[in-house]
């Protein structure tokens, strides 16, 4: 692979990082600790959704975010031809 191709790769690969990184930030920190009195407004399970968004749904995002970076990264792979297998 050539260098500009190198380039674009780690540019989209970084991409995907900045935004997963986004999300799961604006759901740890921001539904968590910054609204978590807005959110405690509403229940999941007879549980204040922001106490659910502290303790669970920063954990339930990043493993559902790690899947999305893998599938991802997968399709991207496959884009420049660097994907594993035949």
């Amino acid at each position: 692979m050539d260098a500009a191709k190198q380039q674009a790769y780690w540019k989209e690969n970084l991409t995907y990082i900045v935004v997963l990184l986004a999300i799961w930030f604006f759901v740890s920190f921001f539904c968590g600790i910054m609204v978590v009195d807005q959110l405690d407004t509403m229940k999941i399970g007879g549980f204040p959704l922001g106490f659910w968004f502290a303790n669970q749904g920063s954990m339930v995002t990043f493993v559902a975010l790690i899947w999305i970076y893998v599938g991802l990264m997968n399709k991207l792979d496959i884009k420049y031809d660097v994907h594993e297998g035949e």
